[in-house]
């Protein structure tokens, strides 16, 4: 027999999540000099991580001969006095990642389905048909926002997970409190919120759904230090929630599933307010940079809230594919259902205008 017969059936038609290339890898592809090249692909912090983090991270290190705590108390502890909650009430996984496939094993299975926007972050598909489940898109409204009263109006006897993020990948538009709200009430008992927080720390007013946790609304949130924290490459996030919500998605995460070294950089992230204003300061003007420059090559684009820019460029394969032989690394968008779009991550004032002006360049217009 072959492995694929001897495999579970569902794997051999489980999409493939593409992540963006490396530096690296494009530099071999298509001989540059990695030095010569910029990376606005992967939404990362251009200013790199935390300094307390990486000091933090150093310090781990020198007892890497040592097992993390697999309870991750210290992470644990500081998050719940950050968010006023119990240390019950965390979980902390592999990036929010891996705790969307956590949610997975502990509630999916064949014949429920979950609900998500349309041209919503891939993820969340991958771990529903992972298990069995079936994946059910809610049609956007005008400017690519994310309408929840569509998303309500999805829900079946049979849905589980109710997907949201805000601000939403790819496309940028971020949902306002009393929409969330509204969304939250609307859901039957049976179904869960599944709230993916991953930039919501570039919201000036993030929505703060503890109070209908509180209610005894079914509802999980998802954060990452991948994105402003700037520890992409350490892979740690977390979830908060009802503790017995909590408490069943614990049985099914492996021991030791963060390193310690990740676990102490976050702890110290955490603790830099200065970096994480500078940050969100910084990604500000370079979504006003950009958005500004969009408006003079002529282009469409969504003013997003996150920390990156949806444009409309034509053939979004083809720009990038143009883009990335200047060295210009960006994320063509096809695979979410709009090819005529590119996401561009903010990166730095410097970066921002190589982008620019490398399109302006591709485009004709400069």
């Amino acid at each position: 027999m072959t492995y694929a017969e001897l495999a579970n059936k569902g794997i051999l038609t489980q999409p493939v999540y593409e992540p963006g290339k490396p530096i690296d890898q494009v530099a071999r592809e298509l001989g540059l000099d990695p030095a010569g090249i910029i990376k606005l692909a992967s939404n990362e912090n251009p200013l790199g991580p935390s300094p307390k983090a990486v000091a933090a991270a150093a310090r781990a290190l020198q007892e890497a001969q040592l097992y993390p705590d697999g309870g991750y108390y210290v992470l644990r502890e500081r998050l719940a006095r950050k968010w006023g909650l119990g240390m019950d009430q965390f979980i902390i996984g592999d990036g929010s990642n891996e705790i969307i496939e956590l949610l997975g094993h502990a509630f999916l299975a064949p014949g429920v389905e979950c609900v998500m926007p349309q041209a919503s972050f891939v993820v969340y598909k991958l771990v529903t048909l992972m298990f069995g489940a079936k994946p059910v898109e809610a049609p956007l409204a005008s400017g690519l926002r994310q309408d929840l009263r569509a998303l309500a109006a999805a829900v079946t006897p049979r849905t589980r997970f109710v997907f949201l993020a805000s601000p939403a990948n790819p496309v940028g538009t971020a949902n306002t409190g009393e929409e969330i709200v509204e969304l939250v009430r609307a859901l039957p008992d049976h179904v869960i919120l599944v709230f993916d927080e991953a930039y919501s720390e570039y919201l000036d007013q993030a929505p703060d759904l503890r109070p209908l946790m509180a209610e005894g609304r079914k509802i999980v949130c998802l954060r990452t230090f991948s994105k402003i924290y700037g520890l992409a490459s350490l892979r740690v996030g977390y979830g908060y929630g009802p503790k017995e919500l909590i408490a069943i998605v614990q049985r099914a995460r492996q021991p030791f599933n963060v390193s310690a070294v990740a676990a102490a950089a976050a702890v110290a992230a955490l603790d830099d307010a200065e970096f994480v204003e500078r940050c969100r300061r910084e990604n500000r003007a370079g979504l006003a940079q950009l958005g500004e420059g969009f408006a003079r090559l002529g282009l469409e684009f969504v003013p997003g809230q996150g920390n990156f820019l949806l444009a409309k460029v034509g053939d979004g394969v083809a720009v990038f594919d143009a883009l990335q032989r200047r060295g210009v690394i960006t994320r063509p968008v096809k695979p979410y259902g709009l090819p005529e779009w590119l996401r561009v991550s903010v990166g730095t004032r410097e970066q921002n205008t190589r982008l620019l002006n490398s399109l302006a360049a591709v485009l004709g217009k400069g």
